[in-house]
């Protein structure tokens, strides 16, 4: 697959977010060189069991099909290179980079630059690692029993989640780049990225509902979730009443709403969570996994084996599906892209990872100079594109809010009697006119959109669909396969009314194998792929993640979107586009099947400590819920940490010098540790750390985060008004574009909010056939079945 072919991308950058963008473009075919230090990237030396001299299991995965050249910008040889590029990736790490000079001297360069916090705002310079950022930005918090401390999510999954946010942002601004636009500077911060796909919008919630006093942290877990078996582990999610019930059925206890129907309630659950799990557990270890996941798939309720690195490769969907390829010199086994474009996978054909400095750049050819070029004010890079947005909850509305905030005209489709899902995760204000508007996840990720109802199990609204699909470019949907399908709204039928159509699908499982009509959501797909198995504390079991899997889909399916018009451009023809959610977390969660193929290693939690920093933990300081993260990443950090704690005696030897000594030391470390923040005031003691060069981070109360000083000064919360719901705050998406004065240009739909301007203006319909199809229930205003 070479839609990109002829793109070239000087990537520098290092470790996992810079280099998986990277990794997607040169999956769909694009040139990309490498700059690496004269040491390298660090992952060449990462990998449990790797013999010295070989590179990591995992950056050989990240770095397939590219190439290598050592040096630093201002060198003139890398200087010459980047003057050849067309996308610039760095991360900062062969020297900083003035991008407004680099951008007035190369006006048709797009620069996505990656940072911990971003280019702009008080904490730019502040030292981090992902761990702090989760503690930073509030989501940390989130995660856990009320009981235990908070929790890390594992397999620093938040790198992968901005790499494939940066791969969107960089595609759009090359397309209008080309197009004789200008480049662009994207700043791509990695706490927004954090905060973005696991705060669960409860910043918003908080906002909804008046802001009350704050008395306990908000951490929790779901009930049912991971579950034991009698041979393992087993992951639930019920969202919905109806799969509630269902759950009850199968654990032979539907005697339980009868005796209270509060148990229906999360809450109520929550506070009998003993009383729970013993009901729950009594029934599930009397099971084995596979049992429980063939009665629970019948029942349709979401369900998966909770996966580690070695299980993975076993599951029946994932090898009926193809999803595995083995390395260019077969020493591991790793995931393909999560999308297929035609019926095509890219990357299907392994390439080797560079050998540092490789390339000489000297004899590469040099590519054309590109004229120069001036943004036009005001230009978005996807202006003029429309879209059919028949997506729900928000996996499917993430991957069109992004191309929204990006110019693309999107018409949010729902049905009055059957509304997008995310609208009932506002059931705490039904006593409150109009309710289902005050979802903070719709609220959230439909800004820019207009809205559409349409209800497609009519035979007049499939004729009113049909034909818009002649008047747009994009038709993305994402539910269960035979849901479309039924209606016959096929890519047969919809490429006969539009052949220049992209039709996009985005269904749980992908469009075939054992699992294809199973139900699915985040949860799901975080248990079934590992990355559930790496998220929790040592004592305790697997917890899931609690977010990054919905945008993760939703970016993989933008991105395969925009190749997808790119590849119109050189057809003249539309394409059909698959993205498999499940398989966009497998690819975040690459790491552990690629370490247990390559050196038979089995990744597992480490509650909040990590290999790559020690000490990494999580410390309670003076007060109440207030804790300190600290996370030592290099040697000088920790030459660092201990001038902060005074030089203390048990600090002086020689063996914790190195990482592999304070690791292996880090019960001991973390005891000390713990009795210095014990005496601390948080917020002092991590700022006195982050001035002496720590990675340091009080943990931040999400429910506040739109008073945190770097997220407000990086204006990523915007303010819109909604008809509603009045003026409130939305997180916009991890990036700015250095063009791009806000990204908000209008609040959420209301149901059918913009059902006349686009049947009138759009499809030419008169006021008496609108109203005509009003009074069929074909369009509305009003949901059905839920005032």
């Amino acid at each position: 697959m070479n839609i990109l072919q002829g793109v070239r991308i000087v990537e520098i950058a290092d470790e996992i977010a810079g280099p998986y963008c990277g990794k997607l473009f040169a999956d769909v075919g694009a040139e990309v060189i490498k700059v690496e230090s004269a040491q390298g990237d660090r992952l060449r030396r990462r990998g449990t069991g790797r013999r010295a001299g070989d590179d990591g299991a995992l950056f050989t995965f990240l770095n397939a099909g590219k190439r290598s050249a050592v040096g630093v910008y201002g060198e003139p040889h890398i200087d010459d290179l980047i003057a050849g590029a067309d996308i610039v990736i760095d991360a900062g790490v062969c020297g900083r980079i003035d991008h407004d000079e680099l951008l007035r001297r190369l006006p048709h360069l797009v620069i996505a630059a990656m940072s911990p916090f971003g280019l702009t705002g008080p904490y730019r310079d502040k030292p981090a690692t992902e761990f702090t950022l989760q503690a930073e930005s509030g989501t940390m918090g989130l995660r856990a029993r009320p009981d235990q401390p908070p929790l890390q999510a594992g397999g620093r999954v938040f790198e992968w989640v901005l790499g494939s946010y940066a791969a969107v942002g960089a595609l759009a601004a090359y397309l209008s780049a080309r197009d004789g636009r200008g480049g662009e500077i994207i700043d791509c911060s990695l706490m927004e990225a954090c905060h973005l796909s696991a705060s669960g919008f409860i910043d918003m919630y908080y906002a909804l509902a008046g802001s009350p006093p704050i008395s306990a942290p908000p951490r929790m877990t779901e009930l049912p979730s991971i579950e034991p078996t009698a041979d393992g582990w087993i992951g639930f999610n019920t969202n919905t009443r109806q799969q509630f019930e269902s759950f009850l059925l199968m654990i032979e206890r539907y005697d339980l709403l009868e005796e209270d129907p509060a148990w229906a309630l999360a809450p109520t659950r929550y506070e009998r969570m003993e009383e729970w799990n013993k009901i729950v557990r009594d029934w599930t270890t009397r099971h084995t996994t596979e049992e429980i996941v063939d009665l629970a798939s019948a029942l349709r309720i979401p369900v998966a084996q909770v996966n580690n690195g070695q299980t993975v490769l076993d599951h029946p969907h994932f090898n009926a599906r193809g999803v595995w390829s083995v390395s260019a010199d077969g020493s591991f086994t790793h995931p393909l892209p999560p999308y297929r474009i035609d019926g095509t996978r890219p990357g299907s054909r392994p390439k080797p990872a560079p050998r540092l400095g490789e390339l000489n750049v000297v004899e590469l050819p040099a590519k054309p100079r590109q004229p120069d070029t001036a943004r036009s004010a005001g230009s978005l890079p996807l202006a003029g594109i429309r879209i059919i947005d028949a997506t729900a909850w928000w996996a499917g509305p993430s991957s069109t809010h992004i191309l929204a905030a990006l110019g693309a005209d999107v018409m949010h489709l729902e049905s009055i009697q059957h509304p997008d899902g995310a609208r009932m995760t506002a059931a705490a204000f039904i006593d409150q006119p109009s309710w289902w508007e005050r979802s903070a996840m719709f609220l959230a990720t439909n800004t820019n959109k207009q809205g559409l109802t349409l209800d497609l199990s009519s035979a007049r609204g499939r004729e009113v669909f049909f034909r818009l699909v002649e008047q747009v470019d994009v038709v993305v949907e994402n539910f269960s396969p035979r849901v479309f399908e039924n209606f016959g709204i096929t890519w047969k039928a919809l490429s006969a009314v539009n052949p220049r159509l992209i039709m996009t699908r985005m269904p749980a499982f992908g469009l075939d194998g054992p699992w294809r009509n199973n139900v699915g959501f985040a949860q799901t797909m975080e248990q079934m792929t590992g990355m559930a198995w790496v998220t929790g504390h040592e004592y305790d079991q697997p917890r899931i993640p609690r977010g990054p899997c919905d945008p993760l889909a939703g970016m993989h399916s933008a991105f395969a979107m925009l190749a997808a018009l790119r590849r119109r451009e050189q057809t003249g023809r539309g394409s059909f586009v698959e993205v498999s959610m499940v398989e966009a977390a497998l690819n975040a969660a690459a790491e552990q099947p690629i370490e247990y193929t390559a050196y038979g290693a089995i990744l597992s939690r480490l509650g909040n400590r990590s290999r790559d920093a020690a000490p990494q933990g999580l410390y309670p300081c003076r007060g109440d819920e207030r804790w300190l993260a600290i996370s030592v990443a290099s040697d000088e950090q920790w030459t660092a940490l201990k001038t902060v704690l005074g030089q203390p005696d048990w600090a002086d030897d020689p063996s914790l010098d190195t990482h592999d000594g304070r690791w292996r030391a880090h019960d001991l470390i973390d005891k000390h540790l713990e009795k210095w923040a014990g005496g601390q005031d948080c917020v002092d003691a991590a700022a006195a750390l982050s001035a002496s060069g720590v990675p340091a981070a009080q943990l931040y109360d999400a429910r506040l985060s739109p008073q945190h000083p770097q997220l407000a000064a990086r204006g990523y919360f915007e303010q819109v008004d909604h008809p509603i719901v009045g003026k409130h705050h939305v997180p916009t998406i991890p990036f700015r574009f250095r063009s791009v004065g806000q990204w908000c240009r209008s609040s959420a739909p209301t149901v059918g909010e913009h059902n006349e301007s686009i049947l009138k203006e759009l499809l030419g319909l008169d006021e008496a056939a609108v109203e005509a199809l009003a009074a069929e229930s074909v369009v509305g205003s009003r949901l059905k079945g839920v005032e």
